[in-house]
């Protein structure tokens, strides 16, 4: 009779919702001299959707199971000491939030990837505010999605590739952000393996041993608004398509064999509006094609762009090639590339009709360019006469280079 008044059923319904909902969740203090010291202990007794706050002070601790939802915080940046005994947090669970601890000391193994914080199969985390030093892996994501890793600190110590990792890897994960986070002194800043719809933001990636992102057989993903300083040799990019590629910042990325930013295997990328400055190459580009670059800065680089091997159907549009000892360096007589309305500081064009645009087109690849990549060496006579009136040659009788690369529109002024 109770459930044969519609109100009645419907304060039931309203009855039983909320009493699956974490209603009834406690908080657990965590500190030394409390009645819970132990981490990985309280984590064992709390209930799922509980509170552990963990109060300042160092937890020698390695090895915490995180199996159920819980928000786990730090109180003034408590320290988690793993003393190099192996993996120091492990979640294996949805639902959980890691926020505000100061880690150190992962164990270094040639057999198993130790990591500060690892995620494996869980979904809705957030790993914010973590400090992370000396470190092997830094932040591990495993077969994960619907996640955020926010306004981490993760610096390692690296100094060979084979004993270190990488600061924040994905592999195998899918709708991730990567936001607001400095990585420095890993192997790779940021790495990503199979990893699909992930959003990298306003990311500072330096003083990496080998890339500041990498890339390796992930698709429709965005980076966007980071800064890439100072690696091994910048972000490589690899066997991926449909990548957004914006407002980013490359610099001073220098080495015998580094560049800005590496593309293979790459098809159906944009690259738009970043900034490409004082690099040995800015953009190394091999066996990749339909790409769009646009507003895009090459300031001051060796090389702005590099191509090697076969790179079909890309554009280059409106952007500014500025005091680059190279503009555009190609290996082969073939071209089927676009290139349109671009600022090169090089052209000694005339504008006779005042339209900004030159009216003799712009060849922006040298015979020198060719002459390097073929024999090294020969970079010691870059500003010799000599190869100023073989360029010059080459330019007024292509034989060596492209005969249709060109740019038809070259702007008299920079873009802004």
């Amino acid at each position: 009779m109770f459930l044969s008044h519609p109100n009645h059923k419907y304060i039931l319904g309203l009855l039983l919702f909320l009493i699956g909902l974490p209603i009834w969740a406690s908080t657990w203090n965590i500190c030394s001299d409390c009645k819970h010291s132990s981490i990985k202990k309280t984590i064992a007794i709390a209930n799922a959707y509980d509170t552990l706050l963990i109060q300042k002070g160092t937890y020698r601790e390695f090895e915490i199971l995180v199996d159920k939802p819980l928000v786990i915080k730090g109180i003034d940046y408590p320290i988690v000491d793993g003393e190099k005994k192996g993996e120091i947090f492990r979640i294996q669970s949805d639902d959980v939030t890691l926020d505000g601890l100061f880690i150190i000391n992962v164990g270094v193994s040639y057999t198993k990837d130790n990591a500060a914080i690892r995620v494996v199969q869980s979904k809705n985390f957030l790993i914010q505010n973590m400090v992370l030093e000396q470190l092997f892996f830094g932040i591990y994501l495993e077969k994960s999605s619907h996640g955020k890793v926010y306004h981490n600190r993760i610096i390692g110590d690296a100094v060979d590739e084979y004993n270190s990792g990488n600061g924040i890897q994905l592999w195998y994960s899918t709708d991730i952000e990567v936001l607001k986070n400095h990585v420095q002194g890993t192997r790779d800043g940021i790495y990503l393996e199979f990893s699909d719809r992930i959003t990298i933001t306003d990311n500072v990636s330096m003083d990496n041993l080998r890339y500041g992102l990498h890339f390796m057989f992930s698709n429709n993903d965005v980076y966007s608004n980071n800064t890439f300083k100072n690696n091994g040799a910048g972000v490589a990019v690899m066997f991926s398509k449909f990548i957004t590629m914006k407002n980013n910042a490359f610099r001073k990325n220098w080495g015998t064999a580094a560049y800005g930013m590496l593309l293979k295997e790459i098809n159906d990328a944009e690259i738009i509006g970043n900034t490409f400055e004082e690099n040995t190459i800015g953009i190394n580009i091999e066996g990749s094609n339909r790409i769009k670059y646009t507003n895009n800065d090459f300031i001051g680089n060796g090389w702005a762009i590099r191509v090697v091997g076969a790179c079909y159907t890309n554009s280059f549009k409106a952007n500014n090639f500025l005091y680059n000892s190279f503009d555009i360096s190609y290996n082969s007589k073939l071209n089927d590339n676009v290139f349109e309305g671009n600022f090169w500081s090089s052209y000694t064009g005339y504008d006779l009709d005042k339209d900004g645009i030159g009216d003799v087109p712009y060849r922006p690849v040298k015979l020198f360019s060719y002459v390097v990549n073929r024999t090294p060496e020969t970079i010691v006579l870059l500003r010799s006469l000599f190869m100023d009136i073989i360029d010059f040659s080459e330019r007024v009788s292509p034989v060596f280079t492209p005969d249709n690369l060109k740019d038809a529109q070259p702007l008299m002024k920079t873009r802004p």
